[in-house]
């Protein structure tokens, strides 16, 4: 799907902000907010904008530890069917299918430490196909869930 500068700056202000109104945005593009209106139901239903969600704190709801896991299967190469079983445990934030030894990148977020080893002993390592797990918990987070880098006016000017 092309996006003109129009649409990028729109999802520029969505991504600072879901809650930005459409005057808001109508009135920093200079626009109508029956045009921006338009325009974002347009990117809701080509899937460009896939969902609005609210960012909460972990630690303040008790999830305080981050790790991520490299899942190693006898999965056939593309399958999928154990990256879906992975997906399903609600600790699971993120599941990503990577190349290497190891099948798939699987982010978590838990309580602590022995919620950790529950999750892998029984639910990680009960799924058929799992061979081994190889943990690493997070010390501090830097930066998290940023908004994409868009590209500018002049990067879509010249093809990106």
């Amino acid at each position: 799907m092309q996006l003109d500068t129009t649409d990028l700056a729109i999802l520029d202000q969505l991504q600072a902000n879901a809650r930005v109104s459409n005057a808001d945005i109508a009135r920093r593009l200079d626009m109508a907010p029956s045009a921006i209106l338009d325009r974002i139901r347009k990117l809701e239903q080509k899937g460009v904008i896939q969902g609005y969600t609210t960012r909460i704190d972990p630690d303040l709801v008790g999830l305080g530890l981050t790790a991520f896991i490299l899942v190693r299967t006898e999965e056939r190469v593309g399958l999928g069917t154990i990256g879906q079983a992975l997906a399903r445990s609600p600790e699971v934030l993120e599941v990503h299918h990577v190349a290497g030894e190891d099948c798939y990148l699987v982010k978590v977020r838990v309580p602590d430490t022995a919620s950790l080893s529950r999750l892998l002993q029984e639910r990680f390592g009960r799924l058929k196909g799992v061979r081994n797990t190889r943990s690493t918990i997070v010390l501090a987070t830097v930066k998290e869930g940023a908004p994409l880098p868009l590209p500018t006016g002049e990067e879509v000017g010249h093809g990106a």
